[in-house]
């Protein structure tokens, strides 16, 4: 007969390896912007003393989902995210639906053009296409998250979210835009209501002074936010042409969709089998 003690022990046990995986994938999200990262700088992102930190990246190094540079120390994502995140996107990457839409319109307006697409309660910049007239800017990297909201394509994606989902995220990110004065929630619900009134999304000198964007979503066939396509420029280069900036944004945003739909069919259509012959 078992003792009374070890189911509690499993239990223990498994709520341990919740928590640590729950750690490590924030240590992977902190990690999520490429380049070399040094270990006070995630444990202190990933909200975890040093020692944690070390110990849950020595694991992943072990299985080659991180690694560390023997001169800097600094580490880095490992060969096995990238297995991982090409098996993924093979069932989901809205990039080369939406790449001629992006070269598009750098030809035409000369900024950058980023695509966006959601995680949870925040938004991932996954293409940039920079124009002859580019901004710099730390979020215009591929890899870069930021909370829904923060920048035109996450608040584009925000307010094309269903209106429950939208609320509770809102009330998520209320302790993630410390970093971010400029935004509250109440900005972000106004914001909201004008983006969904107009169908474009436009943030000026909140996130970056005299910068802004202008965004729009692409919709599933189900009407739900597949990713954004939004302009990053000058404030003054969006504020002279925000009338055909979103025109634009809105046309390409329709071009992505139709060429979702039409991906999202053939996944769906049952493939054929030769007919018996006799």
């Amino acid at each position: 007969m078992p003792s009374p003690a070890r189911p509690k022990a499993v239990i223990t046990h498994e709520r341990g390896s919740t928590s640590s995986v729950e750690r490590a994938m924030r240590v992977l999200r902190v990690m999520s912007e490429g380049g070399g990262v040094r270990l006070t700088d995630i444990a202190a992102a990933a909200d975890l003393d040093k020692a944690t930190a070390l110990r849950l990246l020595d694991v992943m190094a072990r299985e080659g989902f991180v690694a560390r540079d023997a001169k800097s120390k600094q580490f880095t994502l490992g060969p096995e995210l990238t297995v991982l995140g090409a098996a993924a996107l093979r069932r989901f990457d809205p990039r080369p639906l939406a790449r001629p839409s992006l070269m598009r319109l750098a030809g035409v307006f000369q900024d950058s053009v980023v695509l966006s697409m959601r995680s949870g309660v925040e938004s991932l910049c996954i293409d940039v296409e920079e124009g002859t007239y580019p901004i710099r800017a730390n979020y215009l990297n591929v890899g870069s998250r930021r909370p829904l909201g923060v920048g035109a394509g996450s608040l584009a994606l925000l307010a094309a979210l269903p209106d429950d989902e939208r609320e509770a995220a809102l009330d998520t990110l209320c302790g993630q835009l410390e970093r971010y004065p400029r935004i509250t929630p109440a900005l972000l619900r106004e914001r909201v209501a004008q983006a969904r009134e107009r169908g474009c999304a436009v943030l000026l000198d909140v996130v970056v002074e005299r910068m802004g964007g202008i965004g729009v979503a692409i919709l599933d066939t189900e009407g739900r936010p597949v990713a954004a396509l939004s302009i990053a420029a000058l404030n003054e280069r969006i504020l002279t042409r925000e009338p055909a900036l979103a025109q634009a944004l809105l046309h390409e945003a329709t071009v992505c969709q139709v060429r979702w739909a039409e991906a999202t069919r053939a996944d769906r259509r049952p493939a054929t089998t030769p007919k018996e012959t006799h």
